[in-house]
């Protein structure tokens, strides 16, 4: 079973960028209505008061005109008197110029602030929302995607989406209501000109939507090649010690080369086809603004506009080129965007292998466990290849132990992940407590099924996150009691800071006792009713491995266990033995009666494992293959 795509109508398929970005803008902007409504009064009142700068600056000219053709000057006289200063006089026009102008700046600061502070919140939200939506998909997804390329995805393509976020409202939204303004007013002063400046906007908005879809394609290049990238890094990064150790530095640089060279050769590819739409857009304005200067002179001379007029309507044009390179910037992030939003859809569609059954629940205590006639073979695994479980059938009642051998590639560890439902059996059913696995709620499910294995994997972060797994609703008196509970309060006692005391990435700064003990007080707090456990002594000392066998005890009473083993001691634990050879069941019966059965395969197990003094060797060979 494999992860695919949800599918979309051929409708949805062709929405253009500008579409799928108006609902996914709509759909966590929604939730922002006040403060969205707020950034739309301060976009009016600044776009309100840029439309009457010009305005101010054109009586102010046409009046001083009129002085100068007078022959009158500015002298004590004049600055004494109040018709100057009044409202229609030179200062007072001078005066009301830096007053709007002043507003003005403070409204388009208070926009911007506004309009980061809504895109930020809503860029936030869908980060949370993908984050949720992926780890809510199956194990198969994961599988076949690195950390890397994960966090590209999740994070990256939303950062891409970040800046276009805070800023479409203030500039793409606020630049078009400025140019609807700029044209209206001048529709109303002179319709040819008017007329004239509304076609070479259309113009230049033609020139901008025939450009804006070249450099898509790139873009998502680009944005692949940058999650490949981060992929390969990631993966080095992981097996530094193994690069180091044998020597592959210098081929992990060659291999660096390749996702770098794409890199490099995508991001160029796309910058330059990007640059093809400011370049168009540049170039019409410089011939838009030599036109409008020429027929304005031509206009003022032949006496058909005031001197006052012709620069307002160039104040106008020039004013013209802030909103049509807002919107110029803002297409150029959309191609950018563009990419991220489809990678996104597509992301937010996939669907998971798993459908959701009917959300039935568990009961407490001790499960009793069911595979009947499961066969399971992975997506990804080659044509005509075996399944990795062939016609398992197991029950196993509820506070009974299960001890699972068989060699590598088995079917051991894959028979567990059903029981977690990382995956679903092709064919046959997996039960608890007699429900079908399928039938479960997950969340149910994986709060009900515990398990601990070799590999603890710790956070960087305090010891009670770790513990919690950052559910805050655990209180610390629980936290507490179960650490004394798997033997780690003498340890807890020594940490500086208790509970809060930082843990490094990996557990680096705890022995691998302390992490595994850590990784049992984990399972005590969700109380499972099933607890899988994958030899997690195994990799310890002696002394330590009592310590822990001891925890392992305790873990075990009163609920139903499976245990992987790749020693015979663990098996000594267990009340039925089951043994796997190339995913079938090869051998399953009560422990004590497989062991006094000299045809048994545990029995010739059990033989092998003792030297000729009758004492057992954990390095047997044979042991070992088990592993």
């Amino acid at each position: 079973m494999t992860t695919t795509a949800a599918s979309a109508s051929p409708a949805a398929a062709r929405a253009p960028t500008l579409q799928r970005y108006g609902r996914m803008l709509g759909r966590y902007l929604r939730p922002q209505w006040r403060a969205a409504s707020a950034l739309a009064l301060l976009l009016l009142g600044s776009i309100a008061l840029q439309l009457l700068v010009p305005q101010i600056l054109r009586r102010f000219i046409d009046a001083a005109s009129v002085s100068a053709v007078s022959g009158g000057g500015i002298d004590a006289a004049m600055l004494a008197d109040p018709v100057w200063w009044a409202p229609g006089g030179l200062a007072g026009l001078a005066l009301l110029f830096l007053a709007v102008a002043l507003v003005t700046q403070l409204l388009g600061a208070g926009a911007t602030y506004a309009g980061a502070a809504v895109g930020w919140t809503a860029t936030n939200a869908l980060r949370s929302d993908l984050a949720r939506h992926c780890l809510g998909l199956d194990l198969g997804f994961h599988k076949t995607r690195s950390a890397g390329e994960m966090i590209e995805r999740i994070d990256g393509d939303v950062t891409a989406l970040s800046d276009f976020f805070a800023q479409f409202s203030v500039r793409v939204l606020g630049g078009m209501l400025l140019l609807v303004g700029i044209l209206t007013v001048l529709w109303f002063e002179n319709v040819w000109i008017g007329a004239a400046l509304t076609v070479f906007t259309l113009l230049e908005l033609a020139v901008l939507a025939r450009t804006r879809a070249i450099a898509v394609p790139a873009t998502t290049l680009e944005r692949e090649a940058n999650a490949k990238l981060f992929g390969f890094i990631e993966e080095r990064l992981a097996g530094i010690e193994d690069v180091r150790a044998n020597g592959g530095g210098p081929h992990a640089l060659q291999r660096f080369l390749v996702p770098v060279r794409t890199f490099f050769f995508d991001t160029r590819r796309a910058w330059m086809l990007r640059s093809v739409v400011w370049l168009s857009s540049y170039g019409l304005f410089v011939l838009g603004s030599l036109v409008t200067l020429g027929a304005s002179i031509q206009l003022v001379t032949i006496g058909a506009i005031t001197l006052g007029t012709g620069y307002m309507v160039f104040q106008y044009m020039v004013m013209l080129q802030a909103p049509i390179e807002q919107i110029t910037q803002q297409m150029q992030h959309l191609q950018r965007a563009g990419a991220s939003i489809g990678r996104v859809d597509e992301l937010m569609r996939t669907e998971s292998a798993l459908p959701v059954g009917a959300g039935r629940s568990l009961p407490g205590g001790p499960l009793d466990v069911r595979f009947e006639g499961v066969r399971f073979r992975y997506a990804d695994a080659a044509p005509g290849t075996p399944p990795i479980l062939d016609d398992i059938d197991l029950r196993l009642a509820p506070g009974r132990v299960l001890g699972l051998l068989g060699r590598t590639g088995s079917g051991k560890t894959t028979l567990t992940r059903l029981l977690f439902r990382f995956y679903d059996p092709d064919e046959g059913t997996v039960r608890l407590a007699g429900v079908p696995t399928t039938d479960i709620a997950l969340d149910d499910l994986r709060a009900r099924v515990g398990m601990v294995t070799q590999d603890v994997q710790l956070f960087q972060a305090s010891v009670r996150e770790n513990l919690s797994f950052f559910d805050r609703t655990i209180s610390d008196e629980r936290l507490l009691a179960v650490l004394h509970e798997v033997g780690l309060g003498a340890w807890f006692s020594h940490l500086p800071e208790g509970l809060d005391t930082f843990v490094k990435a990996g557990g680096g700064n705890l022995s691998a006792g302390e992490a595994q003990l850590l990784a049992f007080a984990r399972v005590f707090l969700e109380d499972p009713g099933l607890v899988i456990l994958d030899e997690p002594s195994s990799r310890l000392d002696p002394v330590t491995e009592r310590h822990l066998e001891r925890c392992v005890e305790r873990l075990l009473r009163g609920r139903t266990a499976i245990i992987i083993a790749h020693r015979l001691e663990t098996i000594e634990r267990a009340d039925e033995v089951m043994v796997l050879d190339a995913g079938r069941v090869a051998e399953h019966g009560p422990r004590e009666r497989l062991a006094a059965d000299p045809g048994s395969r545990y029995a010739r197990l059990l033989a092998a494992g003792r030297g000729s003094d009758g004492e057992r060797h954990r390095t047997h060979p044979d042991l070992m293959e088990l592993a």
